[in-house]
């Protein structure tokens, strides 16, 4: 068998399938462009959907890849096992509509067999099958000559996600020998697909021929496909482990550079490939290096929350890894440069992104080795309140708590604890778990992982072409389609439409602009040669073929080839068009201003206002977004020229023009200069001039997830009438102020804070003298009951500090063993708790009692043995609390 390097299996796999006309597809940004539903892209597929459900038809749908993914669902089994990693490389075939299993399975056996591919020994492959598939057992048996015995039905080997393209598939095996068997013959898993490390998958294709519709449970129901398809997915990590015979993915050369450079950063530990635990630390480390530098580099930046929280969280894993191999201080960054290396075939951009990959992990490591001692410290203060109250166990929230915001694993926690000889709560600690999960669920899209293909919309072949950029007004524009728009006529092209009715019309020329690259589209009116209005166009989208489908609510009758005028509603286009412009010199002035590290993430672009997404840590201060304004004020007023040329991909990139976020671009692209300010790949329509924009004004600056901020802005009109309605807001105050002149209004409102705090200050002084006064008062109103003392008043004060203030005057002389205070506040009730010591040493924690109390007005409240303070809404209850203490203590044994 070859022995072939990572790299080479790769390209070996492109190239096979490069020769059968697929097209290469590059690896994909991580980040998930245009999905709700995904959080990473997690397959060689998620990136293709659009081409499986139908709703683009690609130009070659014969297409090949090697797509990065990132999968944390069952990160815990990291290094544990052979197999588990967080960013893993998943190769594929696809065919959209054009072949099928016939194809699919003799090209998947040449792959693997042939001397001039892979040349695996085909005695050691198997394949499994869906039993009901006989067409695929038919061709395997037939078409290949996989020996005699070696094909498995298998009832699970059927693709289905739910609602949406699904089928069954064939699984092959790797016969890696006895050498991988850890249990005897007589284990009644060993066969392929089984749960044993001897037979390998290495390759699984998928039979997309069936449509799941809803509402069907049965896959023996489900119609087929109007256009069967091919996904495949071969794991490199794993394929590359049979070729360099590595025990476990991890001794393989995607892996190894990564554990010999971490070997050398310890000094004290060595990685020899058994399952010990510092071999999992060693393993876990190049693990989640690699997901982390690749995250890193394609925009996600760790934070608390989303993805960031995922990058976050491998990195702390990957430290506190670090630590158990003696490793002290920041060392990740020094394991960027060896993914670069190993990668660096295939992702050239990891090398020329290190230094900021670099930064980024450095800054977040020293962040986390400091929040480490603070983990360290509350945990340690934990250990203690446990056993002062006398408890052998950590509460789950507790443990959670660690985990979630200093990055604490439980089984640090449950180490600590056992040292500490106390317990962990580990089912509290899942439930906590679990609420965060379906909190994180909850706010997932609902939005179906893949749609339902439409016939009607894919098969659509008729030519129409978009003048638009041009062009505003066509003359003899034909009908070449018409599609209906209700359950009853979707199904057909209509040959023709009556009035009043909804439906979609494709012309073989529009002017009219469909929604696309965040720029919503054209409305505006189908006219017939006689001037009159046919109907009124009311949203234009892109067909999978790429036509433009025009929704038009008719006002008279239509048919098929009847040739029309086409009018844009220009008050729309221009406004659209002149936010269009002001979009790409926001994305060129934040460039400029904040950095190179700054990339779009998504727009949109309205009639009357932008809207302008971008990757930033942080928000961005009042003085940037000034100096955002002044600039992109000022190139408006060089009066721009606005221009764009059609051209090859190569030449656009020389020029400098920077590729939209989210796109696809083909051979030719459109390249948009605004002068020599800003140069971008586009097909949107911009105004003439930036003249055109007259004022650009920002609305607000706000985060929108995890490094993510947004922009909403104005220009134009809007902008102007924006100034002057923040100017009629001044003016307002200013006349409240009895200031004659706006530019006093920051004086007159320091001079007022000056006075506030003054008289807050007052108020405090009284506030504390009340306190004194009232904590007198209390001392004669001590009451004793089974031979404990407490205090129980209401009082008028300003808030809980007030109780509070009361409560320290209590324990300079402790003249009760309890003290219970309450105020009512426009209707809300504050609670406030203490014990004496003496109290304490009785039994009497003021947090348990707390907890009994506060239900009487109607809320609840915690905190420790010597103090607890609760909240409710029902002040008649408080009463009813103080009749309640007395319940308490008469509870508690008699002191002596």
């Amino acid at each position: 068998m070859k022995e072939l390097k990572s790299s080479e299996v790769r390209q070996m796999f492109l190239d096979f399938f490069a020769s059968k006309e697929h097209e290469i597809v590059p690896s994909k940004n991580l980040i998930p462009q245009d999905d709700p539903t995904l959080l990473w892209v997690n397959s060689g597929v998620a990136t293709l959907k659009k081409y499986f459900d139908g709703s683009v038809v690609p130009k070659n749908p014969r297409i090949t890849n090697a797509q990065k993914a990132i999968r944390t669902n069952d990160i815990e089994n990291v290094g544990k096992t052979a197999r588990h990693h967080t960013l893993f490389e998943m190769m594929g075939n696809f065919s959209i509509g054009d072949y099928f299993k016939e194809s699919a399975i003799p090209w998947a056996w040449e792959l693997l067999t042939s001397p001039e591919w892979y040349g695996l020994d085909k005695n050691l492959l198997y394949v499994t099958v869906y039993p009901r598939d006989k067409e695929a057992k038919k061709i395997w048996e037939e078409q290949t000559d996989l020996p005699d015995g070696h094909i498995y039905e298998v009832e699970d080997n059927f693709w289905d996600i739910g609602e949406g393209p699904s089928g069954p598939d064939s699984e092959i095996f790797f016969d890696r020998g006895v050498d991988f068997q850890d249990l005897p013959d007589g284990d009644p898993e060993m066969y392929p697909g089984g749960e044993n490390e001897r037979y390998l998958e290495i390759w699984n294709i998928v039979f997309s021929q069936f449509n799941h519709l809803p509402g069907l449970t049965d896959n023996s129901q489900y119609p087929e496909l109007p256009h069967k398809n091919i996904d495949t997915g071969m794991g490199l990590e794993r394929v590359v482990s049979v070729f360099q015979n590595g025990r476990t993915n991890f001794d393989t050369d995607l892996f190894l550079p990564i554990i010999r450079k971490t070997e050398s950063i310890s000094g004290r530990y060595h990685y020899d490939g058994s399952d010990s635990e510092v071999n999992t630390s060693f393993k876990v480390i190049a693990d989640h290096i690699r997901a982390i530098t690749f995250a890193i580099g394609d925009g996600a930046l760790p934070t608390n929350e989303g993805r960031g929280y995922v990058i976050r969280r491998l990195l702390r894993r990957a430290v506190l890894h670090g630590q158990k191999l003696g490793i002290e201080g920041e060392f990740l960054t020094q394991l960027v440069p060896v993914v670069a290396e190993i990668m660096s075939s295939y992702y050239p951009e990891l090398a020329e992104n290190t230094s900021k990959i670099q930064k980024t992990i450095a800054a977040e490591e020293k962040r986390f080795n400091a929040t480490l001692a603070g983990g360290l410290s509350l945990l340690n203060t934990i250990i203690d309140d446990a056993k002062k109250s006398e408890s052998n166990i950590i509460s789950g929230q507790d443990a959670f708590k660690l985990s979630d915001t200093y990055g604490f694993p439980l089984e640090l926690t449950q180490e600590q604890a056992e040292d500490a000889g106390l317990t962990v709560d580990t089912v509290g600690f899942d439930k906590a778990l679990q609420a965060q999960r379906d909190r994180a669920r909850s706010a997932r899209s609902n939005d179906k992982s893949m749609g339902v293909q439409n016939a009607v919309l894919t098969d659509l072949k008729v030519e129409s072409n978009y003048v638009g950029w041009s062009e505003t007004q066509v003359e003899n524009a034909k009908i070449v389609a018409i599609i209906g728009q209700n359950e009853q006529q979707i199904d057909d092209l209509l040959t023709s439409a009556d009035s009043n009715q909804v439906v979609g019309l494709v012309f073989n020329k529009t002017p009219f602009y469909a929604e696309m690259g965040g720029q919503v589209p054209d409305f505006g009116e189908v006219l017939n040669k006689k001037g009159q209005i046919i109907g009124e166009v009311t949203n234009t989208q892109k067909a999978p073929n790429g036509q433009h489908v025009h929704t038009v609510k008719l006002q008279q009758s239509i048919q098929i080839d009847e040739v029309v005028d086409l009018k844009v509603d220009m008050a729309r286009h221009i406004a659209v068009s002149r936010n269009h412009t002001a979009t790409h010199m926001l994305d060129q002035t934040l460039r400029n201003i904040i950095g190179g590290d700054v990339h779009q993430a998504g727009s949109l672009v309205e009639p009357n206002y932008l809207r302008f997404d971008f990757t930033h840590e942080g928000p961005v201060s009042n003085e940037i977004l000034d100096q955002i304004e002044l600039m992109l004020n000022q190139e408006i007023a060089k009066n721009l020229p606005v221009s764009w040329i059609e051209t090859d991909i190569d030449t656009a990139k020389s020029m400098g023009a920077v590729a939209v976020f989210g796109e696809k671009y083909g051979d030719v692209v459109r390249v948009v200069s605004i002068g020599e300010f800003n140069k971008e790949f586009d097909g949107g329509t911009h105004v003439n001039n930036t003249s055109e924009l007259g004022l650009f004004k920002i609305v607000s600056e706000s985060g929108i997830g995890a490094g993510i901020r947004r922009i909403e802005a104005v220009t134009g009109l809007e902008a102007i009438t924006q100034y002057k309605s923040e100017e009629k807001t001044l003016q307002s105050i200013a006349t409240n102020l009895k200031v004659q002149q706006l530019k006093d209004v920051p004086t007159k409102v320091i001079e007022l804070q000056s006075d506030l705090k003054a008289t807050q200050k007052l108020v405090e002084s009284l506030e504390a003298q009340l306190a004194n006064a009232a904590a007198t008062d209390l001392l004669s109103k001590v009451k004793t009951v089974n031979g404990y003392t407490y205090i129980a008043a209401q009082l008028k004060v300003s808030g809980m500090d007030g109780l509070r203030k009361v409560v320290d005057t209590w324990r300079e002389k402790y003249p009760s063993n309890l003290i219970v205070l309450a105020a009512n506040i426009e209707g809300k009730v504050n609670l406030i708790v203490a014990a004496s010591p003496e109290a304490n040493e009785s039994g009497i924690k003021a947090g348990n009692l707390i907890k009994v109390i506060a239900p009487k007005i109607g809320g609840g409240g915690g905190g420790k043995a010597d103090m607890a303070q609760a909240g409710g809404k029902n002040p008649a209850g408080i009463n009813d609390a103080f009749t309640e203490v007395s319940v308490f203590l008469e509870q508690m044994p008699t002191k002596k």
